[in-house]
């Protein structure tokens, strides 16, 4: 997935339609996003799969709506890290 997809598919997410004028800016929310999960313990392989991208998008999504908010990380995000953090634990203790 390309870095224009990821951007594509928050904007869907964020229900931001034909324009531009945010691109940017999102694209900056987006690399935040993955830094942020990355400092939760997540590494992230070169070629990142369709769930990864998912979590970087919701997770940039969540950071894009609270700056208005101020809404704290919603439970399934949260819960979504977490899964995630577990899974890369686990297989790194089998492997």
């Amino acid at each position: 997935m390309t870095d224009e997809d990821r951007l594509q598919m928050l904007k869907i997410d964020l229900g931001i339609r034909s324009t531009t004028v945010y691109d940017e800016r999102l694209t900056r929310y987006l690399q935040s996003a993955k830094i942020d999960i990355e400092r939760e313990g997540i590494t992230f392989p070169p070629d990142i799969s369709i769930s990864d991208e998912q979590l970087i998008v919701m997770y940039a999504g969540w950071l894009w709506r609270k700056r208005a908010t101020g809404e704290g990380m919603p439970r399934m995000l949260r819960y979504a890290i977490n899964n995630r953090l577990l899974s890369e634990k686990a297989r790194d203790a089998d492997g």
